[in-house]
């Protein structure tokens, strides 16, 4: 389901930016108002006076996030849009929005085809498909900053599962949607490294409407979800328990951080108006922290079922400290994902392109 949310711009920042290209074979270096929906024209743009008086006018983006985990990070801009609606185009705390237009959708390709066609200029997706995307566009894309850590949990109606072994020999429900994505491609690499081969584990892709289904009305069963799915299974039988945190299993091996979705933007819209950028992730970057902040639960919950972005407040407000919001840029964002996309690589190449992005792939990083 889409929902095209209106939102009118505002502050404004320079920067200098290396533009972006395909990848790189891997032997080189590497206060909440009730929404409303709305619409303006494309291609609108914003002035704003500077704190030194200098006046900057840009291309309000428009902005496209996924429902989950990666669309959370965004209810407060939303709900930032709804009060300026009504109070000449500011925020609460007085400033302008920064985004011309967003929808909330369900899909990667969604996202992706907009990206694509211009139908969105900045976007939330997974960080497989960001590399992916870039390639097939030639460097039209480029990754801003990663928004998502591991979302992923192994969930079990029952009492065997206590390890990434345990899962040999048993049978695991799949979301559907997640087959050939990050998911798949994240329980591969933790069974192998926990002496597990993936053909010794009886994975059926199904959607997660079945997948809930299977679990409530069965005595037993395993299955791997992301939040809010998870949550939401939770929620509906109280037989149900978080068996494994992938997230947690991935640290353990010393992965590092997973990073698993990102906001990204079309390589055009970044040459064209840095300061469109700048002001976008100033205002993402606060959205953010404010969704995080476990004093601002209940209201985020809120705005987060208001926008579609979970089933109800509910399972928001259960959900949201599961989501992994994070705010990362720059060097530390560029070593976090090619450290993920070496793993990758190495694992399916064509998840990520065939080979490791080029440092201009990297917003901030030349």
């Amino acid at each position: 389901m889409k929902r095209t949310l209106s939102l009118l711009l505002c502050a404004a920042m320079a920067l200098t930016l290396f533009a972006g290209c395909g990848p790189k074979n891997t032997n080189e270096s590497s206060s909440s108002a009730p929404g409303s929906e709305s619409s303006s024209s494309a291609g609108s743009s914003a002035s704003q006076s500077g704190s030194g008086g200098e006046s900057a006018a840009f291309t309000q983006p428009k902005l496209m996030v996924l429902s989950g985990p990666t669309g959370v990070g965004a209810a407060k801009l939303m709900a930032d849009w709804t009060y300026a609606e009504e109070h000449d185009q500011r925020t609460p705390d007085g400033k302008f929005i920064v985004i011309d237009s967003a929808e909330v959708v369900t899909d990667n390709t969604e996202v992706a085809a907009a990206l694509t066609n211009g139908d969105a200029d900045i976007a939330a997706i997974a960080t497989n498909a960001a590399a992916n995307l870039s390639v097939k566009t030639d460097g039209g894309i480029q990754v801003l900053a990663v928004n998502t850590l591991g979302v992923l949990y192994i969930l079990e109606k029952g009492n065997t599962v206590q390890t990434m072994a345990d899962l040999a020999g048993k049978t695991l429900y799949c979301p559907s949607n997640t087959k050939g994505g990050n998911p798949e491609h994240i329980l591969n690499h933790l069974l192998e490294k926990n002496g597990v081969s993936p053909s010794d584990v009886d994975i059926q892709w199904l959607t997660p409407q079945e997948i809930t289904a299977k679990l409530t009305s069965s005595d037993a069963g395993i299955c791997m979800l992301p939040v809010p799915a998870a949550t939401a299974l939770m929620v509906q039988d109280s037989g149900v328990r978080q068996a494994l945190s992938l997230s947690e299993e991935w640290e353990n091996l010393g992965e590092g951080p997973l990073p698993m979705g990102c906001i990204v933007a079309r390589t055009q819209y970044v040459e064209e108006n840095p300061e469109g950028v700048e002001a976008f992730l100033s205002a993402y970057e606060e959205s953010i922290a404010y969704m995080s902040d476990p004093d601002n639960l209940a209201d985020a919950a809120a705005l987060v079922a208001q926008f579609g972005i979970t089933p109800n407040a509910k399972v928001a407000e259960m959900a949201i400290p599961q989501c992994n919001l994070t705010y990362v840029t720059g060097k530390e964002m560029h070593t976090m994902l090619e450290d993920y996309y070496s793993i990758l690589f190495q694992a399916a190449p064509d998840s990520i392109g065939g080979g490791l992005p080029y440092d201009s792939f990297y917003y901030g990083v030349g």
